[in-house]
């Protein structure tokens, strides 16, 4: 057995292996995606191309993934193989300052993407000297996804840039596997597949058998009910020019798309009022939650159904109530209560686990559903030898508590200790954590995502043998789901070898975008919009706690943003009324920008009131209000406005507004209200107390303690902010 002999690699830790050598030449100067089956080294390969980048370029290298577990698992990777003393791990709980130090100090940085993003905007991580960028999880590199926003900083910064992209699948859709190629400025692909001749000796041997299991009688009784509903919604929806035919083989994708699609159209034509659209969105609503309703029934059985219509009748959407109300429903859940016959698929899921328990030692078993994978676990864990464990994600649902990272942990560590042999788990244990190789995974249902697939399938046969048992019901959508993902992965192979072979050598840096020096945004420290981003690549952006709006554009302009999601929220709850008057009363040009093309649809808030609230919030409270369609026209309408004020004159451009005319009263609360957590309300409360502004400025500790609402965290830093000389 021959190992990588290098200074900087440990003696015998890292196996000669002929493909990653080949590998690594091939993208140690070229940005890459490497595409390879789980279990064959990918993170060697980067641990193997940072060597050589320290060497030739020194600087820094930062390994990126999208979880915190998997961070800590590349980390610990590299320490283990690697002779680096200069490596450190850290995630958005680690101070920012703390962090600043480290880039400087640091060789090699493993951090989660939303950590580095809010770095590079807030210019604590200069990109000129990182000799490297290595983006696990690859395929996520689409849309606003953090990793776009790196790759595209990094290529205008770095002085020796370098990118390697790393996933064990981009999909099998062209067009999203050229998005990952162009946002990530790919030069080279190397793809290997389980029958490359290089790796064929390096793969274990993975048994993949798939199961069938007939649908019961019973329950195609009920799904005619489900049917005959979802055949009066798509015929709505044909008859008022929505689809161009009524078939019940539409799939929940093309549901979706029709659902996006008719939303598009209403709010282009919001004016009109068109009863169509309403109607349209009501029955493709309905469509879609029986599709799910039906799903259950066909691929999890009577109890999951059975559930997921009692959740609906606590659910305010009208779509929902309909359903409830519908005599064809009515007879479909009165037929399933009264059914006693379970889904054929968990018998035979305890007659698999009988047998294979005595050979395996760990085994996963994912479901795609919560509901479902509880009960697994209370079937499997009546047999003998069992010792079954729910796995799910850390987010609650009706009535069902989520696991804390912590929980997540302890159980991993109880299954790789053996204290549990049975994980049954959601699709949290696909991607993303720290999980053991497994002698099987079993598929309860077939996914039709290829991705999804892969992932499932890589959770076994990694250091010996595997096996994988994929369980599905015949002619239902399990079969179709099982066809869709073979289909899909051999797409994506094709498709990755076609873009390898055609794929050039292009020019992907891009001029650096000029920073104008005298344009500075100041933004407020909680807003989280792609705006900042854009706004980072155009001018200087400086985060500070506002006390009130979201951009501070001059010592006059202060604009407040709100999606359209957040202003309709906002309006439900009346809070934009208090926002609104804060900025009005703050600054002389207060501005309120919504943002989204989908205002008069996504609540069910009627057009006339929605339009009467902007009607107020522009005569009532003298705020001007401009519309955008995404956070990029809203960048660009920011800026515009930046450089205008900016421009005349160069100077500061202070945290609070300064308004031209103001009663004394008002002037006196503006002037409280910028002392340190001190609301409208507090600075009304000290006002009334001291009787004036010096009175508060001159009290003692103890005296600003006596308020409601101040404790002595509070008063030390009012005192400090009087007190503390001006640098």
């Amino acid at each position: 057995m021959e190992f990588i002999d290098h200074s900087l690699v440990k003696k015998d830790t890292v196996m000669a292996r002929v493909y990653q050598e080949t590998i690594v030449d091939s993208c140690r100067e070229k940005n890459s995606l490497i595409v390879l089956p789980t279990g064959l080294g990918k993170t060697i390969i980067a641990a193997l191309l940072t060597v050589y980048r320290l060497q030739k370029h020194d600087g820094k290298v930062i390994f990126l993934a999208p979880t915190k577990p998997l961070v800590m698992q590349h980390f610990q990777t590299f320490s283990d193989v690697l002779n680096i003393d200069k490596m450190e791990f850290f995630t958005g709980t680690v101070a920012p300052s703390t962090r600043k130090e480290l880039y400087k100090n640091k060789k090699v940085i493993f951090a989660t993407p939303q950590v580095i993003e809010n770095d590079i905007i807030s210019r604590r991580l200069d990109l000129e000297n990182v000799s490297m960028i290595i983006f696990d999880e690859a395929h996520r590199s689409i849309g606003d996804y953090a990793y776009v926003f790196i790759a595209k900083k990094y290529m205008e910064k770095g002085k020796n840039p370098l990118i390697i992209g790393l996933t064990a699948s981009p999909g099998s859709q062209k067009d999203k596997i050229k998005e990952v190629l162009e946002n990530l400025f790919i030069e080279n692909i190397e793809v290997r597949t389980d029958s490359s001749p290089d790796i064929k000796k390096y793969i274990q041997d993975i048994d993949i058998e798939w199961i069938e299991v007939d649908f019961p009688e019973e329950y195609k009784k009920i799904r005619k009910y489900l049917e005959k509903y979802l055949e009066n919604k798509l015929k709505i929806l044909h008859n008022i020019g929505f689809l161009r035919s009524a078939s019940l083989g539409i799939s929940k994708k093309d549901l979706l798309e029709l659902g996006t699609r008719i939303r598009k159209d209403m709010n282009k034509n919001y004016g009109k009022m068109d009863k169509r659209y309403f109607i349209g969105i009501m029955a493709q609503s309905s469509a879609i939650k029986i599709q799910h309703g039906m799903e259950l029934l066909e691929t999890q059985g009577i109890i999951p159904f059975l559930d997921y219509f009692e959740r609906l009748k606590h659910q305010k959407a009208k779509s929902a109530k309909e359903i409830i109300n519908s005599e064809l429903i009515k007879k479909a859940l009165n037929l399933a209560k009264t059914i006693e016959t379970r889904h054929p698929k968990y018998e035979k899921l305890r007659e698999i686990i009988e047998k294979e328990i005595k050979r395996c030692k760990n085994i996963i078993v994912f479901s795609q559903y919560r509901d479902s994978a509880q009960k697994i676990v209370d079937i499997l864990n009546d047999m003998e030898g069992v010792r079954a464990i729910r796995f799910v994600g850390q987010s609650s649902k009706l009535g069902d508590k989520g696991l804390t990272q912590k929980n997540q942990k302890d159980i991993l560590e109880k299954f790789r200790n053996q204290e549990y042999n049975i994980l049954v788990a959601t699709s949290i244990a696909e991607e993303g954590l720290d999980i053991p190789s497994v002698d099987l995974v079993l598929f309860f249902e077939p996914v039709p995502s290829e991705i999804r697939t892969i992932q499932r399938r890589g959770r076994t046969g990694r250091r010996k043998a595997g096996k994988v048992i994929v369980l599905f019901t015949g002619k239902t959508r399990d079969e179709a789901y099982f066809w869709v993902s073979r289909a899909k992965e051999k797409k994506m192979h094709k498709i990755l070898l076609q873009m390898k072979n055609q794929l050039k050598k292009k020019e992907y840096i891009e001029k650096q975008t000029k920073i104008e020096d005298f344009v500075k945004i100041i933004v407020d420290y909680r807003e989280r919009s792609p705006v900042v981003k854009y706004l980072s690549s155009h001018c200087l952006v400086e985060q500070k706690n506002l006390p009130v709006g979201d951009y501070v554009l001059s010592e006059r302009v202060c604009v407040e943003r709100k999606s359209s999601e957040d202003f309709l929220r906002s309006l439900m709850d009346r809070k934009i009324f208090q926002q609104i008057k804060n900025i009005s009363e703050s600054y002389e040009i207060p501005i309120l920008i919504i943002e989204g093309e989908d205002l008069y649809s996504q609540h069910e808030i009627s057009a006339n009131s929605i339009l009467n609230a902007i009607i107020s919030i522009i005569l009532d409270f003298n705020v001007h209000v401009i519309f955008t369609k995404d956070p990029y026209e809203t960048m660009l309408i920011l800026l515009d406005i930046a450089k205008r004020e900016q421009q005349k004159e160069k100077k500061d451009i202070p945290i609070r507004g300064n308004k031209k005319i103001m009663e004394i009263k008002e002037n006196q609360r503006y002037i409280i209200e910028g002392l340190p957590h001190v609301s409208a309300t507090l600075a009304e409360r000290l006002l009334k107390h001291f009787k004036s502004v010096k009175n508060i400025f001159t009290a003692s500790k103890e005296d600003l303690m006596k308020i409601k609402g101040i404790g002595e965290k509070t008063a030390d830093e009012i005192i400090k902010v009087i007190e503390e000389g001006y640098e």
